[in-house]
């Protein structure tokens, strides 16, 4: 299958037990089992709107593997690269739930996984560089030393092959020994791809740089192509190398349901409507729209859209200017 790939994504698929009632983690007492993983939900969006994707991981020999392998075949992702570890389990997480549009509380239980021992072993060359396009997150490079060390062969490899690169920062502090080492690893990752997807928060710590377009220079300055900053309910930000500038409007949500895998629904947006042609504006204009699903229900992917649901979406869209370039910020 791998020739007839779209895009590849690598990182970490982990079960996650999200509390059936509102409050305090410690509290709760019942939970539904869901799916996480910050790339597979990027997946999971681009294959439901028909493209053909590929996972690069490794689960363990365990229900939780199983669950994984189960839910990859019924999003319809390739999992020729997902290696079953007989030694190593599978992660799990749990999570509150907060209906009032705060961030929920989220237990991760990964160390020893068997994805923190993903490693060049893992890189199958024909398979990777057969699809078109590398989807990249800061998730997976910080849970061990040998999956950052993937991370940028699979960078490194797909840049050379001429293929295009996304990259969403997707901080996670504790997993890393310092500020200063996620940033600098995290920054010379983004260096090696086209599209730079931080939020602002995220950029801010990751370059020092308090203003959306200080932010994006900065990352343009190390050969991005280019740059689109989340603001949350204010939008988004972009830039690109040829000039292009702007912000697209957020859209407007009735209730908050579930922050988690808004970052996630934007790069779905970016990156599809990128890989369609579609011009930067409208790409982050569909990023602000798949987002604002995925907050809408609890879940992390299960507010993301077909493609028979977004095309009715987008069809009043499609009537409306695009997002209004702008000549400064």
């Amino acid at each position: 299958m791998s020739q007839m790939l779209d895009v590849i994504t690598y990182g970490e698929a982990m079960a996650m037990f999200v509390a059936t009632a509102p409050g305090p983690l410690a509290q709760a007492t019942q939970f539904t089992k869901r799916i996480a993983g910050a790339d597979l939900n990027v997946a999971i969006g681009l294959s439901r709107l028909g493209f053909r994707v590929g996972y690069v991981s490794r689960v363990g020999q365990d229900s939780f593997g199983e669950y994984v392998l189960e839910t990859l075949a019924r999003e319809r992702i390739d999992a020729s690269c997902v290696a079953v570890d007989p030694q190593f389990p599978t992660g799990f997480q749990l999570k509150s739930r907060a209906d009032d549009g705060s961030d929920p509380r989220v237990e991760y239980f990964r160390k020893g996984s068997a994805a923190s021992h993903l490693s060049r072993a893992d890189y199958v060359a024909d398979y990777v560089l057969g699809a078109r396009h590398l989807h990249l997150t800061g998730v997976a490079p910080a849970i061990s030393a040998s999956s950052c060390e993937l991370a940028f062969h699979l960078a490194r490899e797909m840049r050379a092959a001429g293929g295009s690169i996304s990259f969403d920062p997707n901080l996670r502090p504790t997993l890393w020994p310092s500020a200063a080492e996620m940033a600098r690893t995290l920054n010379a990752l983004a260096a090696l791809s086209d599209w730079v997807l931080p939020g602002l928060a995220e950029g801010q710590q990751l370059t020092g740089y308090d203003s959306p377009a200080d932010i994006a220079r900065f990352y343009l300055d190390q050969s991005a192509r280019g740059v689109a900053i989340k603001l949350g309910a204010a939008g988004a930000y972009y830039r690109t190398a040829d000039g292009a500038e702007g912000i697209a409007n957020g859209m407007r949500v009735e209730r908050v349901v579930d922050t988690v895998g808004a970052g996630d629904g934007f790069a779905v947006g970016v990156v599809s409507a990128l890989l369609e042609g579609q011009s930067p504006e409208l790409a982050v204009a569909r990023g602000n729209r798949i987002g604002a699903l995925a907050i809408q229900v609890i879940g992390d992917s299960e507010g993301l859209p077909t493609r028979a649901e977004l095309d009715v979406l987008e069809r009043p869209a499609r009537m409306m200017r695009e997002p209004e370039p702008i000549s400064s910020v």
